[in-house]
């Protein structure tokens, strides 16, 4: 079980595209054998610790999402919208690096920064007109490489297309929610 990573093993470009491409190509033998397998679950834990905080299980992971002190959380992990951001930022990432790789596009380093509007009276119940999520989301990808501007376009929009946490933020999601009491 880990609770916290310090660092990221350090991967050649080489060894990126190798490990992309093997991925992209077993993934789509295992689906042209049975499409049935291109149908993925995902699941995850909690359990409520401290003031506010969860305890998050994805597997062998283990971490922790918190509030700061203003909202009643003892501050000792991302709040979270905060890893919904950080999610949404990690998923295009990873999505640049296939589609790159898939388009046969050079990407010389990748960063994201996310910023999402929240008003409070939402969570609060102070106004119930305003939405309790975000009403606003600002994503900036930055890439660097030789390719010309229109290869990063080109880039850009398999990825806008393709990533799945963007696709969450963009579009109305089916959520069902069973309370199980006592």
């Amino acid at each position: 079980m880990s609770l916290l990573v310090d660092s990221v093993p350090t991967v050649s470009a080489a060894e990126r595209a190798e490990r992309l491409t093997a991925a992209g190509a077993a993934w789509s033998e295992r689906i042209r054998a049975n499409v049935d397998s291109a149908q993925l679950t995902t699941r995850v834990s909690g359990e409520g610790e401290g003031s506010v905080a969860s305890r998050i299980t994805v597997g062998a992971q283990v971490f922790f999402v918190d509030e700061p002190a203003a909202l009643a959380g003892d501050d000792i992990a991302p709040s979270p919208v905060e890893y919904a951001l950080g999610a949404l930022i990690s998923c295009q990432i990873v999505v640049y690096r296939l589609y790159a790789q898939n388009l046969g596009i050079r990407l010389d380093s990748i960063t994201a920064t996310a910023e999402g509007d929240l008003d409070v009276r939402g969570l609060f119940g102070v106004d119930e007109s305003v939405r309790p999520g975000f009403s606003a989301v600002r994503l900036t990808v930055r890439v660097t490489g030789p390719e010309s501007d229109e290869r990063y376009a080109q880039l850009h929009a398999a990825v806008d297309s393709h990533c799945p946490v963007l696709d969450l933020f963009a579009n109305p999601t089916p959520v069902t929610v069973t309370l199980v009491a006592n």
